[in-house]
């Protein structure tokens, strides 16, 4: 008897797996890629798949961070790229790029401050010296129609983005390129120094001009040429198109950052406590206003007190006459309880009835209710009359 349990128990195992392997769906081996965004050097630099782009079309690309490792034009024909912030250029640095590409140089830049009317520049010292401006299409005309961009062949198919994109004719060409363009500025050559330009449906997007025997391209934004955006259109074809058989320089962080954003990026906690300091010593040697306030009593004060406050608060606000008057009512309201008819009374018949019934004569009841004169009246004078009016009261 004992052997069968476990019989039983292997038996029921054997049943339940069988049946979960009838009900179990059958097995599908399978991959999934998962995104995981891109690499921390992408993050760090936007221009990496450009220069992956022309590594893989045997273009030399290096990448510089100063202006003096700029390379020799002479030998070989040099490309400059200045495609970040150069917001703290300083005007000799401008002069020893315009004397580099004098020798023969190529450089390509970015436009980046907006031409200011009144002022007659824009702030961008290399495109001021270069006489180009940068517009906003905001600001721009309304054209009768697009002005195409050197047409130099036979009407095309025309993509169905392009009054977003900006059309490039190049000689011997049946088709233009088409590039990604940020259509929000213009560039404007007032003294058409240009020799190649390059059009959207209403701006001006991409100038080339010679500069000694070197030459200089600008373009409204560099954005086209970013890791998300490369490979969009004919945009990476351009990049390509500048740079041929040509060594790549890319000039990346030029800005020279000033003391305080030196400090605030090395010495975070250092300045949080020497402004808290500050804080406290002004607090320290703050002038007060006026002496210090003690704290109230927390006894209740007494009936007679409240009282007093109230009688000094009418009389600063109100003088004598206002007290003595509220006495002389209150004599008069108790009067006509004690004799009905009081009111219908003459002042002399009122009088009369007062001194009945204070037995006060009547001389003392007028003193006590005659009006008194409008000035100030003295502290004794007052004393009289309120003990006056205080005893015909009290009489009542």
């Amino acid at each position: 008897m004992k052997w069968r349990y476990p019989l039983l128990g292997l038996l029921l195992m054997a049943l339940l797996a069988g049946l979960i392997v009838l009900l179990m769906p059958p097995l599908e081996r399978y991959e999934e890629m998962v995104e995981q965004g891109p690499s921390p050097e992408a993050r760090q630099n936007p221009w990496l798949a450009a220069e992956y782009f022309l590594r893989e079309r045997s273009i030399p690309v290096h990448t510089v961070t100063t202006w003096n490792d700029l390379p020799d034009p002479g030998p070989q024909r040099q490309t400059l790229m200045l495609l970040d912030k150069r917001t703290y250029m300083r005007p000799a640095e401008v002069e020893q790029l315009l004397d580099w590409v004098d020798k023969g140089g190529h450089l390509v830049l970015v436009a980046e401050q907006t031409w200011n009317e009144q002022t007659q520049r824009s702030g961008d010292l290399l495109l001021d010296r270069l006489q180009i401006r940068r517009l906003s299409t905001h600001d721009l005309p309304e054209p009768d129609q697009p002005v195409p961009a050197i047409p130099l062949a036979a009407p095309e198919p025309v993509s169905p983005r392009w009054p977003e994109l900006t059309r490039l004719y190049l000689e011997n060409e049946q088709a233009p390129a088409y590039l990604e363009f940020d259509t929000t500025w213009h560039l404007e050559d007032p003294e058409d120094h240009a020799r190649y330009w390059a059009n959207s449906a209403s701006a001006t997007h991409l100038l080339q001009l010679a500069h000694g025997q070197g030459l200089v391209t600008v373009v409204t934004d560099a954005g086209l040429w970013q890791n998300s955006t490369i490979a969009g259109h004919d945009n990476a074809w351009l990049l390509w198109y500048l740079t041929q058989d040509s060594q790549v320089t890319l000039v990346r962080g030029t800005g020279h950052d000033n003391l305080i954003t030196l400090l605030l990026r090395h010495f975070p906690l250092a300045l949080t406590c020497l402004a808290l300091l500050l804080v406290l010593a002004l607090w320290r040697v703050a002038r007060r206003e006026g002496p210090l306030q003690t704290p109230p009593p927390l006894a209740r004060r007494q009936l007679a007190e409240h009282l007093r406050a109230s009688a000094d608060f009418l009389f600063r606000h109100h003088g004598h006459q206002a007290l003595l008057k509220h006495l002389q009512q209150d004599i008069l309201r108790r009067a006509r309880l004690r004799h009905p008819g009081f009111e219908a009374l003459g002042v002399a018949d009122q009088w009369q009835v007062l001194a009945r019934l204070t037995r006060q004569p009547t001389s003392v009841i007028g003193e006590a209710l005659h009006p008194r004169p409008v000035q100030r009246l003295s502290s004794a004078e007052f004393t009289r009359q309120v003990a006056r009016l205080q005893t015909l009261r009290n009489a009542l």
